[in-house]
């Protein structure tokens, strides 16, 4: 085995350690899921900048880098505007402080928009976290020439085990690590190749001018395409709420998510970066070198540029620090968004219809078998699709046109009625289904995966304030409690926690 390897499992070893120490710590349902509502503002930046930087960013985000150039960051530049849009959002949110998003829409419209909610967020991340197998089985495939499907089941059964052992309170634990771990790669590694493949000299003979244009040679429909699935991504994110909600308080909330966006344009910007030098060099050697890589393979470049990296000017140790924080990308944002639904799940359906009386413990471990059971789903839904892209493109869709905007018009619209709603998460949602089974039957797809937010977040928007201004108004009572800062908001909060259904 090769020192990568050796690197890889001691890396996972430390963090798989971490979890298991962390989970004697666990006493109730609040630390699992949110890991007792303490975390500070400097491990709250961590958890939300590594659940971000998933395998999206580093294979999907990095691979249209490679091939269109600093374009790829109108997909980034969703992500970078969300995130400005939600620092106003930030300390309401941890005011309010629920365990879900699906808490949230029944607070705010009825049981059927947290059941409606709940099946969103459960195919939407299941599905991320089927990428972030396949991103581990191409990692372990690189290190120690393991088939790629063994990967998948390996990184499978680890992200699992961790999520299972305890919860919020490991990922924020080790997010930290990660997050340092990630930022220190990538920042160095991307000074290291421009300086060794020639500078400037380099960019302006070498490389294609179009690499360097706005639209990368495309048009603006496509800019659209690719700009919303994570702007609205980002605005209904649970796991971004689930850790507000995780906060020790209001302000923390709000200060994590200030220097959340710096870091985030750093280090996706970084990424990119990386992507079209490396790419530029590997891409051009002769198809029978082993360090060659094709366009279609383009999805591997961070890894490739870490493994080959003394190829490009990454010294050994930079080679085996940028393996690290790929994974810690990839188990990192697994770990977030296997709890996610997990909650969602134990919470909004079991908690809330089958079991309302369940103990602390009963509830613990119902979302310890829900962890296995929907990274089987996770891995199942896999298998559907063609590229970690389309994937990614399709999990963003069905949250940003099926939650986000029934959760924004909660928090910004008190004309939005509960018919409204629940009749926009309906929509988003069916559409980015039908399209996406259409697709995965067809040849050649029916709308490309890039272009499904357009009229599913579109139709989802319309039937929102068209059913809205159809219907009455809801009463004062319903929209009151996501507007007041005063003593009745929080009265009003633990009143519906106690009896959600009065």
């Amino acid at each position: 085995m090769s020192l990568f390897f050796w690197v890889v499992l001691f890396y996972l070893a430390l963090l798989m350690g971490i979890s298991v120490w962390k989970s004697r710590t666990i006493r109730n349902q609040e630390d699992f899921m949110v890991a007792g509502r303490t975390v500070p503002t400097n491990k709250l930046v961590g958890t939300l900048l590594c659940t971000w930087l998933g395998s999206g960013t580093l294979l999907a985000g990095a691979g249209l880098a490679a091939r269109v150039g600093i374009s790829e960051l109108w997909l980034a530049a969703g992500a970078w505007i969300g995130i400005v849009i939600v620092f106003f959002l930030a300390a309401r949110v941890r005011r309010i402080a629920q365990y879900t998003v699906p808490d949230i829409l029944e607070l705010r419209y009825n049981k059927w928009a947290r059941i409606l909610g709940t099946i969103v967020i459960v195919i939407a991340y299941t599905t991320i976290v089927g990428y972030q197998f396949r991103g581990g089985g191409f990692v372990l495939n690189l290190v120690a020439d393991i088939p790629e499907w063994q990967g998948v089941l390996l990184t499978a059964a680890f992200i699992i085990t961790f999520t299972a052992f305890a919860g919020m309170l490991s990922i924020v634990s080790v997010d930290i690590i990660n997050g340092a771990v990630i930022t220190a790669a990538v920042l160095l590694a991307v000074p290291l190749v421009y300086f060794n493949l020639g500078g400037m000299e380099f960019l302006t003979t070498e490389l294609d001018p179009e690499l360097f244009d706005i639209l990368g040679g495309q048009n603006w429909i496509w800019v659209m395409g690719v700009f919303f699935p994570t702007f609205l991504l980002l605005l209904g994110e649970s796991n971004m709420y689930q850790k507000f909600y995780s906060a020790r308080n209001e302000k923390a909330a709000k200060t994590a998510v200030m220097w959340w966006v710096i870091g985030t344009i750093i280090i996706e910007t970084a990424i990119a970066s990386l992507a079209i030098l490396a790419f530029s060099h590997f891409n051009s050697l002769d198809p029978g070198n082993i360090m060659h890589l094709a366009t279609e393979d383009s999805e591997r470049i961070i890894l490739h540029a870490a493994r080959f990296g003394t190829e490009i000017g990454i010294p050994l140790a930079g080679g085996l620090l940028l393996i690290c924080a790929a994974v810690a990308i990839i188990t990192s944002t697994g770990n977030s968004f296997l709890l996610t639904p997990s909650t969602n799940v134990t919470r909004d359906i079991y908690q809330r219809f089958i079991n309302p009386e369940a103990s602390e413990k009963t509830i613990i471990r119902f979302q310890r078998i829900m962890v296995f059971a929907l990274g089987i789903l996770a891995w199942l839904l896999l298998t559907q699709f063609r590229t970690i892209l389309d994937m990614a493109f399709t999990a963003y869709t069905m949250v940003g046109a099926g939650l986000t905007p029934a959760l924004l018009a909660a928090f910004l619209w008190k004309r939005v009625t509960t018919a409204g709603g629940v009749a926009s998460i309906a929509t988003g949602m069916g559409v980015t289904l039908t399209i996406t089974i259409i697709n995965s039957v067809l040849d050649e797809p029916l709308i490309g995966f890039e272009f499904i937010v357009l009229p599913a977040a579109g139709l989802s928007i319309l039937v929102l304030i068209t059913v809205s201004l159809m219907t009455p108004p809801d009463p004062e009572e319903k929209w009151k409690l996501f507007y007041e800062k005063d003593v009745e908001l929080s009265e009003a909060i633990d009143e519906f926690r106690e009896n959600p259904s009065g």
